[in-house]
Formats: structure tokens, C-alpha cells, sequence
């Protein structure tokens, strides 16, 4: 029997259009070294270790007359070559031009007559290094039943491990009947059915018409030569146009921040994320109009007392966090942020960062997707940005026995909402990926260095306090995690 599919992620595919792609993606950078890593070794493993994520070969199929909630169904045309893509760049390709490449890739949505996912390779980057792109649609990943592809194709040790390909024959496609009958039998056997039908089937028809309605506002807007003033400089209509960003930097620079003024390494990830959008807004005067903080959602991990300790099914929650970019020092922005996280931690159900990117086969892709999921959930509450940061492992993780040595998150768009930031931190470096909408943010690039220097902004702050600190004063006690 087809698993149908639940009404939160019909609700997706219901609110889905080409100006809101709901996929999450992840631009992976390796070094190939000696392992003869290519096209080929790719696509061998990723057939090798496809079986453990039986989803990424199924599709979405719709039942006759929407009795129900669609099921997925084998696809009886899965072909692992148009999943899995070859690209290339100019040789010596850089890494603006990798981001060109992707940022191209994620404006694209996916087809939904097909598995919801596709893997590139990139050849072609300076060094003999190449890039993969991967990119799993919202509804694919649930952390529970499926996780994302990159979580089975990387190992913790150079030597390949030949899993075995698995005998998969597709189950033959439902027909017409068949899927209407099982829309019946679930109705009269589980009254929920008919309950999600009627629910999902109603928020579609009021999503249309409040889409009809902002329609209908722009034509007059643009028809009497008004301009509609957002309350935000990061809230606004979408394009099908985004702009990646994609910032490197030090972990130990974000651990001696921590260790100086306290809190934790995500406490100064969102503080350098506040300083690079207040120096970013100066740049366009906004700090004129009277903006003192954005309103943020940062997804947290809790403890999940019915699971296992280890499992990726453990809960995420939504957490509110007001950025004060208003505010001109850098170390009081750090304070107030690690006050908002209080709370949360003396609940006693969060995850130190040590013991999440410790999970067995962790891959920070999978987590991005969860707070994506919840990001959806919660964008009627009013938050501005969404930031998820996962900690990923400090030791080297690679694909086929090449080294990967970057990996930069891409989180979706909803829309309304222009940016979108991501953070993993992996074998001693923290990657940001910023995922911008090209036509209203197109000074997005400007976020890239502006990071930067919120970042040496607070390492400079460091040795400041160090030289105020008196003689014989006992260091605070840093906080479990990286």
C-alpha cells in the first residue's frame, strides 16, 4: 500500500510556485587527491547507497478527483542519470563562479513528475577540485523515514565502502481505480483522511485568493506609480531569481570570542550575523529610518524523550530571537543575543553542540532541511530571517575517498521572506550560506564582507577585554560545544 502524504506537506506543494522553489540545498567543495573521484565514482555510489533512502525513488501521485491526499508511488521510470548531473566551469574556475553556477541551479524548481532531487558535479575549480550540488525538495526530508541524500553518500574514513546495489524493481504504477478505491477505504477506516483532505483543500483555495489579492495590489500600485513601502528591508514580493553568498571563516575565532565574553558558539554566529546586517543596512542608509532589530528564527534541537539519544528524529523546536543591529558595540550585540538563548537552556532539553555533530552517520544537511521545515511552519508568526546553524563534525568526512574540504548551506525562500542564512561548522572552519532574492536584495553580494569584519570585530574586542581583566581574575567556564 502507497504511504500518502501528510497535509503539512501538501500545504508545500499547495503554496509552492516558480518564485518559491521549496527545496533545501548544500554546495559541497572536495579534494580529489588520489581516489580518482569523477562523474562516474559519483554516480556508482550514489547507486550503491540509494537503497537507504528509498524515497529518492519515488514520485508524487495524485489521487483521482483529490478524494485524498496524494501517495508515493515507485517510479517506474527512475533513471540515475538525470538525477545525477555533470557540470563544468572554465578551468581555473573559481569560487565566485561556482556560486554563479549555483545560483542559477537553486532558482530552479524541481519536476514534480519525477523524484523530488538532483546531485551535480562541478568540475572544473582551481586546485583540480570539484564541487557537488545537491538539491532535495522540502517534502522529501523528514529526518525520520528520510534523510537527506548527502547523509549516506559520506564516510568518516578515506576507504570506500562497497555497499552492495540492491535488486530494486519498481512496484507497478497504481491505476486510476486503484487509487480512488484506497482514497474510500481510508476514508470510512480512518476519519482523519477525510479530515486532512477538507483542510488541505481549504487552505489551498484561501492561499489563491490572498495570492489573487497581492496580485491585484501590485497592478494598482504599479498603475498609480506607487511604491509600496515594506516594513522591513528584508521583507518583500519574490522573484525566480536568487543570488548565492558564500563566506568562509575560522571556528577557533568564533571559540575565543565565546571564551572571552561567554555563551556559545552559536550566541556569536548570530552576533556576527547582526553586525554584518547593520553594517550592511548603514550601507544603504537604512539605519536612518529608525530600524533598531530583526526579528530572527533560529531553529533549536531538543531532546526527544521518546527517541533514542542518537537518533536524527530528535525534535526541532522554534526559538525568537530579536538581532539588535541597532546597537553600535559588538560586544554588547553578544550579550543580548546569549541572554535570548537563556531560557532555552535552562530548560534542561537542549543538545550541546558536541553531542549533536557527534550523531552516528551525522550529515549537517539533513538538520538544515528539519529547520527549514519548521521555518515554514512558523513564517505567519512575523519573523523577518530565518538562521540555521548546525554543528557539524572537526574531522574530514569524504565521498568515494575525496577529502571534502567546504560545505555551504542553501536554505530555502518562503515567501515575503528575500534572505535566508545557513551556518555549519566543519573541520575547524564555519561556512555561511546566504541564499538572497537577486532582483530585491541585489546588493546581496555586500553581505559577504561585511561578515567578515563583524567577525574580526569581535575578535578584536577580545584582546581589549583581556587588557581590562584584572590580575589573578579566574576565567569564565565555557559552555559545552564547539
Amino acid at each position: 500500500m502507497s504511504e500518502r502524504l501528510r497535509p503539512r506537506d501538501v500545504a508545500v506543494l499547495a503554496e509552492e510556485s516558480a518564485s518559491t522553489p521549496m527545496h533545501n540545498a548544500t554546495v559541497e567543495i572536495f579534494d580529489p587527491g588520489d581516489s580518482g573521484f569523477d562523474y562516474a565514482r559519483l554516480v556508482r555510489l550514489v547507486e550503491d547507497r540509494i537503497s537507504f533512502v528509498p524515497r529518492y525513488r519515488q514520485r508524487i501521485q495524485t489521487v483521482p478527483g483529490r478524494l485524498a491526499n496524494p501517495v508515493w508511488v515507485d517510479d517506474d521510470r527512475f533513471e540515475i542519470g538525470y538525477h545525477v548531473r555533470r557540470s563544468a566551469l572554465p578551468r581555473p574556475g573559481s569560487v565566485d563562479q561556482l556560486r554563479d553556477l549555483a545560483s542559477r541551479i537553486i532558482s530552479r524548481p524541481l519536476d514534480r513528475n519525477r523524484p523530488l532531487w538532483e546531485l551535480y558535479l562541478v568540475e572544473g575549480l582551481a586546485d583540480g577540485r570539484v564541487a557537488m550540488l545537491s538539491k532535495s525538495h522540502h517534502v522529501l526530508v523528514d529526518g525520520v523515514q528520510t534523510v537527506d541524500i548527502g547523509q549516506v553518500l559520506l564516510d568518516a574514513n578515506p576507504e570506500l565502502r562497497e555497499l552492495g546495489h540492491d535488486e530494486w524493481h519498481p512496484r507497478g504504477r497504481p491505476s486510476p481505480f486503484s487509487l480512488m478505491a484506497g482514497a474510500v477505504r481510508d476514508s470510512v477506516t480512518e476519519i482523519e483522511t477525510v479530515t486532512d483532505t477538507v483542510a488541505v483543500t481549504t487552505g489551498a483555495v484561501l492561499r489563491g485568493v490572498a495570492d489573487g489579492a497581492r496580485t491585484t495590489g501590485r497592478v494598482l500600485d504599479a498603475l498609480t506609480n506607487r511604491s509600496p513601502r515594506a516594513e522591513s528591508p528584508i521583507i518583500g514580493p519574490l522573484s525566480q531569481q536568487r543570488r548565492l553568498v558564500m563566506v568562509r571563516t575560522d571556528l577557533a575565532d568564533h571559540r575565543k570570542v565565546r571564551e572571552v565574553h561567554g555563551g556559545s558558539v552559536n550566541d556569536v554566529v548570530l552576533a556576527t550575523i547582526t553586525g554584518a546586517l547593520r553594517a550592511w543596512l548603514m550601507t544603504r542608509g537604512e539605519s536612518m529610518r529608525g530600524i533598531r532589530q530583526i526579528r530572527a528564527l533560529a531553529p533549536v534541537s531538543v531532546i526527544d524523550d521518546e527517541l533514542e539519544p542518537t537518533s536524527l528524529g530528535s525534535q526541532i523546536a522554534a526559538h525568537f530571537v530579536d538581532l539588535p543591529v541597532g546597537e553600535p558595540s559588538p560586544v554588547v550585540r553578544l550579550h543580548q543575543v546569549s541572554y535570548s538563548f537563556l531560557a532555552h537552556q535552562e530548560t534542561g532539553r537542549g543538545i550541546p553542540a558536541a553531542r549533536l555533530a557527534g550523531m552516528s552517520g551525522f550529515a549537517p544537511a539533513t538538520f538544515h532541511a528539519l529547520g527549514a521545515r519548521v521555518a515554514g511552519v512558523e513564517r505567519r508568526r512575523g519573523y523577518q530571517l530565518c538562521v540555521t546553524n548546525v554543528p557539524g563534525p572537526q574531522t574530514s568526512l569524504y565521498a568515494a575517498g575525496a577529502r571534502m574540504v567546504a560545505s555551504y548551506p542553501v536554505p530555502p525562500l518562503f515567501e515575503g521572506h528575500p534572505l535566508a542564512i545557513g551556518v555549519t561548522s566543519y573541520d575547524g572552519s564555519v561556512f555561511y550560506g546566504l541564499n538572497a532574492d537577486r532582483d530585491l536584495l541585489p546588493d546581496a553580494e555586500l553581505l559577504g564582507p561585511c561578515l567578515v569584519e563583524a567577525l574580526d570585530e569581535l575578535v578584536d574586542s577580545t584582546s581589549a577585554a583581556r587588557n581590562r581583566a584584572p590580575r589573578g581574575r579566574r576565567k569564565r567556564k565555557a559552555p559545552e560545544g564547539p
